[in-house]
C-alpha cells in the first residue's frame, strides 16, 4: 500500500479546513470529508443558524448532518501516515501552467496549497507551515489558492475586499466604508455568498423542473408522430381496398386520395417535430444554463462568486411549456367513411354528387395546442386577407377599398336584394371564412364601432337583437368609442380597460376555442380573451354606430 500511496498526492487527504493530512475521517451527505474535530466544530457554530453548509461546495442542509467514518479513507490517511507526507511528493505536485504556483519556491515552484488573504501569499504545504506552528501567523485567513489574488484586493487601498456593498452591488475593504461606501448597506462577503447560494439552488430547481416538464412534452409529441404514421398507414390500406373493389372506375379516386392522405401525414409530422426540434434546444439550452449554476455553485472564492453572479443569476425564467395532449389514434376516419358511402351509392355520386374528394382532418384534430404568439411580430405570421362581402351590407353602408373599407353613409345604397343582407342593424359580414389561426386588424374613425366574428347562420332579417353582434349565442363583438371598450356576447356585457387606440388587432385560434382582442398603438395591449368551442367556421364582423363612421381591414405587409 506505501508503494501506491507514494503516487498519490497528499493534498487529497488533507483537511480543507485545518489543511493537516484527515485525522478520524468522516464524509457527510454531500460526499466530502472532513476531520472529525473540524466538521463538527463548524457544525457546532452553524446551529445557531439552523442549517448547515458544506465548507467547499456551501451545499446546504437543513437538518444537522449525520457523521459517518469513512473506513476506506481512513486506511489511506494511515498508510499515508507510515511513509510520511514527503514521499508522496511527485512530479505532478510541481505548478503547471493552469495552476497557482507558490511565491516563496525558489527554482521549480511547487503547486500552491493555499493563499493567506493576511499575507496576500500563495503558499505551498511546505511554506504554508509556520501558518500552522507561529501562534501570530495561525490567526491568518487560510483560503484555496486563488489565481487572481490581485482581484480580492481593493486597488485603492491595497486592502483585501471581505465586506459587500449591497447599496452598490460590489466587494469592497474596510476602509472604503468610511469614504464613498460610507451609510451604504454592507454585510460580511461569506454572509451574501450564503443568501446568493440559496437563491441560485432556487433557480437551479426552476431549470430542472422546467427540463423535467419539456422532456415530458418531448415522449408526448414523439407518441404523437408514431400515432400520425400509424393512423396515415392504416388508411391508406383501407382507402386502396375499398377503391379496388370499385375496380377501373374509381383507380384515379384511390390514387387522389392516397396522396392526400401522404400529404396531411407530412404536414402533420412536420408540425409535430418542428415543435419536437424546439423543444429539445430549450432543453439543451437549459442543461448549459445548469451546468454553468453549478459550476459557480462550487466556486470557493467569495469574491469571484460574486462577481460572476449577477451574468448568471439574471438569467430568465424560461417560458411556460406547450400544451401538448394525445389526440385519438385515428385522425382519418372521416375518409374512410366518406369512401364507404361512395362505395354504397357508387352509381349516384357518379352521375352527380362525386367532387374532387378531400381530406376531412379539421383543425378540430389538430394534435398540437401551441400557445399563443407573444409578440405582434408572432401574430402577423397568421395575417389573413379579409374582404367584405356586398351581399351582407345594410343598405347606408358603403364598401370601398377593394371592399375592405365600409362607411355608414346617409344615402341608401343600390344594393340588389340578397337573402344574406341585413336589412336593420348597420352591419356587414365578410365575405370569407374563418377556420385555424387567423389574425387581422381593424382600423377605425368615427363616433364607434363594434369589431365582430360570427357564423354564418346568424340572423340578417327582423328587429330582433338576434341579429345584432354580440347580443345573441352566434357571435362575438368588441365595442369600441372614444371613452371606453366594451364586450358582447350572448346578450352579456363585460366592460373592459385598456390603452385608448383606433387600432384593433383579433386573433383567433378557432380549433382551441381562442378569440383574442388587442389595442394596437405603439405597443400591442390585450384586452379581452374568450375561450370557448366554435362550432362552425366564422366570418369577420362590422357594426357601425352613426354616420359618417369608418371601419378598415388593414392590409398588413
Amino acid at each position: 500500500m506505501a508503494q501506491r500511496l507514494n503516487q498519490l498526492d497528499s493534498e487529497k487527504f488533507s483537511c480543507s479546513i485545518c489543511l493537516e493530512l484527515l485525522q478520524n475521517p468522516v464524509t457527510i451527505p454531500c460526499g466530502h470529508s472532513y476531520c472529525l474535530n473540524c466538521i463538527k466544530t463548524h457544525f457546532d457554530e452553524e446551529d445557531r443558524k439552523q442549517i448547515h453548509t458544506c465548507p467547499q461546495c456551501r451545499k446546504t442542509f437543513i437538518t444537522r448532518p449525520i457523521l459517518e467514518k469513512n473506513i476506506l479513507l481512513a486506511e489511506l490517511v494511515e498508510g499515508l501516515n507510515k511513509t510520511g507526507p514527503q514521499a508522496v511528493l511527485a512530479d505532478h505536485c510541481y505548478a503547471g501552467p493552469e495552476d497557482v504556483s507558490c511565491d516563496v519556491c525558489t527554482g521549480t515552484k511547487l503547486k500552491a496549497s493555499k493563499t493567506c488573504l493576511v499575507c496576500l501569499v500563495s503558499y505551498c504545504r511546505k511554506h504554508l507551515q509556520p501558518h500552522h506552528d507561529v501562534a501570530q501567523l495561525s490567526k491568518h485567513t487560510l483560503a484555496g489558492p486563488f489565481k487572481k489574488l490581485q482581484e480580492n484586493i481593493c486597488f485603492r487601498h491595497n486592502e483585501v475586499m471581505k465586506i459587500f456593498c449591497r447599496t452598490d452591488q460590489q466587494t469592497v475593504c474596510y476602509l472604503c466604508l468610511l469614504d464613498e461606501h460610507k451609510g451604504h448597506e454592507t454585510v460580511p462577503a461569506a454572509t451574501e455568498r450564503t443568501e446568493k447560494q440559496k437563491e441560485l439552488e432556487v433557480r437551479r430547481l426552476k431549470i430542472q423542473q422546467s427540463i423535467q416538464n419539456r422532456e415530458k412534452d418531448v415522449k408526448l409529441l414523439q407518441q404523437q408522430v408514431e400515432a400520425i404514421i400509424s393512423s396515415a398507414d392504416k388508411t391508406v390500406v383501407d382507402s386502396e381496398k375499398m377503391f379496388t373493389e370499385l375496380i377501373h372506375l374509381i383507380q384515379k379516386r384511390s390514387s387522389d386520395v392516397k396522396q392526400q392522405v401522404r400529404s396531411k401525414q407530412e404536414t402533420e409530422v412536420n408540425r409535430v417535430k418542428e415543435v419536437l426540434e424546439k423543444l429539445e434546444k430549450e432543453i439543451a439550452e437549459l442543461k448549459r444554463k445548469e451546468a454553468e449554476l453549478e459550476q459557480l455553485s462550487h466556486t470557493e472564492d467569495h469574491n469571484q462568486f460574486l462577481h460572476n453572479y449577477p451574468s448568471l443569476s439574471t438569467l430568465t425564467d424560461s417560458t411556460p411549456s406547450s400544451s401538448i395532449s394525445i389526440c385519438p389514434q385515428r385522425y382519418f376516419e372521416n375518409v374512410t367513411a366518406a369512401l364507404s358511402e361512395a362505395r354504397d351509392k357508387l352509381q349516384e355520386f357518379l352521375r352527380e354528387k362525386w367532387t374532387n374528394s378531400s381530406l376531412k382532418v379539421t383543425e378540430k384534430d389538430a394534435l398540437l395546442s401551441l400557445p399563443e404568439p407573444k409578440t405582434r411580430a408572432g401574430f402577423l405570421k397568421y395575417s389573413s386577407e379579409i374582404t367584405l362581402d356586398p351581399n351582407t351590407a345594410f343598405p347606408h353602408v358603403l364598401l370601398s377599398e377593394g371592399n375592405r373599407k365600409a362607411t355608414r353613409v346617409k344615402q341608401k345604397q343600390a344594393y340588389f336584394h340578397h337573402p344574406d343582407r341585413f336589412t336593420v342593424w348597420e352591419q356587414v359580414l365578410s365575405r370569407e371564412s374563418l377556420t385555424g389561426r387567423c389574425y387581422w386588424e381593424v382600423e377605425w374613425r368615427g363616433g364607434g364601432v363594434g369589431v365582430a366574428v360570427a357564423y354564418k347562420n346568424i340572423r340578417r332579417t327582423g328587429k330582433s337583437y338576434e341579429c345584432l353582434f354580440g347580443f345573441n349565442d352566434k357571435s362575438w363583438a368588441l365595442c369600441c368609442d372614444t371613452n371606453s371598450y366594451v364586450f358582447w356576447h350572448n346578450n352579456v356585457q363585460t366592460k373592459l380597460s385598456g390603452p385608448r387606440s383606433f387600432r384593433v388587432g383579433v386573433y383567433l385560434d378557432h380549433s382551441a376555442g381562442i378569440l383574442s382582442f388587442y389595442s394596437i398603438s405603439e405597443t400591442m395591449t390585450l384586452l379581452h380573451r374568450v375561450q370557448t368551442t366554435f362550432t362552425q367556421p366564422l366570418s369577420v364582423g362590422l357594426w357601425l354606430w352613426v354616420d359618417g363612421v369608418t371601419a378598415e381591414l388593414i392590409q398588413i405587409k
